[in-house]
């Protein structure tokens, strides 16, 4: 049952991609809508079996890789915690598919987009359910790749193709530190095996590594190294340029990525290496100082964001901050529990972004809306709810895991708890203020846009509502339903899947914080709502007035453009960088000292030796008798002098000055 969980995606990626000319768009849509929900329900038996009865299974498959100390195999882990991602993955896939079947009637491509989606699924399922770090790195670089095909789908689009290509360059960077964490632990424990690692990690806790004559905690350098890498998938501040421009995507794709799949496998990446993190205070610190600058940088981003897929997409950048500096606060359940609840409204605020964008002929300027409530109802309804589940609105499902993160940051009573609670509460402020901006200048405002957009306005289909439905009901009751499953006290359902010392488990004192903090959040969150309605219906004229001056303007400028973090990073970093690779790396040593005492030059050398030894051939016995003489004494003074000087000189530094002395010859 569990393997099948994992590859019924793949079979349908099969016969879509392969057959989906002879299956036509429909046929394909059946295979792999079929295939995804099958796997769905299996998740649903597999979380009964695993969540409530407690019974983790371990499969071994068939061995990959045995190379002396080294070996790997095609296994899986399926426990509370994989076999929740399953459920989350498989069921946003499965809603993914079936809007998709609507949102891309009219291209004539959509059998090979949905193959795509399947095997980005796989890819996902792969990630989750990984028994050892290297398969657990085939399905990391699977959803790189998926994610590249995927942005990169309209591929005859020129922005399609940098933020594909944008996607995978920054995702490199990330993905070569989680490589280098994967090494130094195989040097480290010799092996790559979950069971294995964690298992031996309280006896390595006190041994340290050198790095350029630095000594360092060699469990933090691990730890570093994986945050690395979850800041390159989790598009954390530094990696974090390349989500917004994947919206360049159908709208499907980003729906997928940031509610289910690519985003979620940093945040998941840590909830794994819990027993690592544990062991360094440095690398919970770090991981939580990086998730509340994250939350408060896209936070802050998408208040001056025009494009509606864009505002949502720094959402998501935000959301992931507060999954992140959970996890740094030692609080994975409650990172888990909001990894999921932000599945199911993200989802919503997405796809129903789709049919607003699908209904105005993919018009996605919010300057260019307006009016769109006595026309578009439903979608209105579902940009609500999943707005209001978004800013934390009291009783959905975004309530129960966006304030308990912030009540236990405050539970801390320490740096960095204190610094995440208060970078955390005005993300939540800021969260609020663009959401209802959004709505406000998409449905409420005058319309703005072109006659054209408006003329063939229409309600989104049953392929699209019914996802968007369903959805809606998540984001109103799921997290009321799975508070006490997921994050209750003396809760058993995560069992040996996350570990966390026993001083750090501080859920209980979050219980006991003044009932002002506990109404903080939701004060701030009200009140930027209501700031938002009010500037934009009776400010908008001081707005422009505001916007006209100097500082005004630059202010403006600085925070559209993200901070100018794509400025710095192409014409500072790139550019340099692109430079030094050509000037020192390529033209020095590849074209230089690598063909010199390479294939290049040792052909060379050799051709010019054998032109020198041709002049020897002079056919003349005298000189060839001279020629052996010479040598035979050459070769005894060699030796003589060896023995006498070898107590002075290293005899091997003699023969590198020779052959040195010997190219340069030549």
């Amino acid at each position: 049952m569990y393997l099948t969980i994992i590859f019924l995606p793949l079979i349908g990626c099969f016969f879509a991609g392969l057959f989906g000319r002879f299956l036509n768009p429909k046929g394909s849509a059946l295979i792999t809508i079929v295939c995804v929900f099958i796997s769905f329900i299996l998740s649903c038996v597999g979380f009964f079996e695993i969540g409530f009865n407690h019974c983790p299974s371990y499969l071994k498959l068939y061995p990959w890789l045995d190379c002396g100390m080294f070996d790997a195999s095609w296994g899986f882990l399926f426990d509370s915690l994989t076999i929740s991602m399953c459920l989350t993955v498989n069921f946003i896939s499965l809603l993914v598919h079936f809007y998709s079947t609507g949102y891309m009637a009219h291209d004539p491509h959509q059998s090979r987009f949905l193959a795509y989606l399947s095997l980005f699924t796989f890819a996902m399922l792969m990630l989750v359910s990984a028994d050892n770090l290297l398969q657990l790195f085939f399905g990391w670089e699977g959803v790189g790749l998926c994610s590249f095909l995927l942005i990169n789908f309209w591929f005859t689009r020129l922005q399609a193709n940098k933020a594909a290509m944008k996607a995978m360059v920054v995702n490199r960077i990330g993905d070569f530190g989680l490589a280098l964490g994967i090494f130094v632990i195989f040097v480290t424990f010799k092996t790559v095996d979950y069971s294995v690692i964690f298992s031996l990690i309280s006896y390595h806790t006190t041994k340290t590594l050198f790095f350029l004559n630095f000594e360092l905690d060699l469990l933090t350098v691990i730890c570093l190294l994986f945050l690395i890498g979850a800041m390159g998938k989790s598009a954390q501040i530094g990696l974090h340029t390349w989500l917004p421009d994947a919206m360049e995507g159908p709208t499907p794709v980003s729906a997928l990525i940031h509610a289910a799949t690519m985003v979620t496998a940093g945040v998941f990446l840590l909830i794994r290496c819990s027993f690592f993190y544990e062991t360094s205070y440095k690398a919970l610190l770090t991981v939580c100082i990086v998730g509340s600058l994250t939350a408060f940088f896209a936070a802050i981003t998408g208040v001056f964001q025009n494009d509606l897929k864009k505002v949502i997409a720094y959402s998501t950048c935000s959301q992931l901050g507060y999954m992140i500096f959970s996890c740094g606060l030692s609080n994975y359940s409650v990172s888990m529990f909001h990894l999921m609840n932000h599945a199911y409204f993200k989802a919503l605020l997405f796809l129903s972004a789709g049919a607003i964008i699908h209904s105005l002929a993919d018009e996605q300027d919010l300057r260019k809306m307006g009016g769109l409530l006595q026309i578009l109802p439903f979608s209105y309804i579902m940009i609500l709810i999943g707005s209001l589940a978004l800013m934390g609105f009291p009783f959905l499902t975004g309530f129960y895991s966006k304030d308990i993160i912030l009540e236990l940051a405050y539970s801390n009573y320490n740096f960095s708890g204190i610094f995440a609670f208060w970078l955390g509460l005005f993300s939540a402020g800021l969260t609020s203020f663009y959401s209802f901006r959004l709505i406000y200048l998409t449905f409420i405002v005058n319309p703005n846009g072109f006659k054209k957009s408006f003329e063939n306005i229409h309600e989104a289909p049953y392929s699209l509502a019914i996802p968007l439905f369903m959805l809606s009901i998540l984001s109103l009751i799921a997290g009321f339903l799975t508070k006490d499953l997921f994050i209750g006290l003396g809760t058993p359902f995560w069992g040996n899947a996350i570990f966390i010392i026993p001083e750090h488990i501080i859920i209980i004192e979050s219980e006991f914080i003044s009932i002002f903090i506990k109404w903080l959040p939701f004060v701030v969150s009200i009140t930027s709502s209501v700031l938002a309605f009010f500037i934009y219906s009776y400010g908008i004229s001081n707005l422009t007035m505001l916007y006209q001056t100097k500082y005004g303007y630059l202010s403006y400028i600085f925070f559209n453009r993200k901070f100018f973090f794509d400025k710095i990073q192409n014409e500072i970093l790139c550019i340099n960088l692109l430079k030094i690779g050509y000037q020192t790396t390529y033209k020095i040593i590849d074209k230089g000292l690598i063909e010199f005492f390479g294939p290049s030059g040792i052909s060379k050398i050799l051709l010019k030796f054998g032109k020198y030894s041709l002049k020897i051939q002079s056919g003349l016995l005298n000189e060839y008798a001279l020629l052996m003489f010479t040598s035979l004494i050459l070769l005894i003074s060699i030796i003589v002098l060896f023995s006498i000087f070898n107590f002075y000189f290293d005899i091997n530094l003699v023969f590198v000055l020779i052959f040195g002395w010997f190219f340069l010859l030549f």
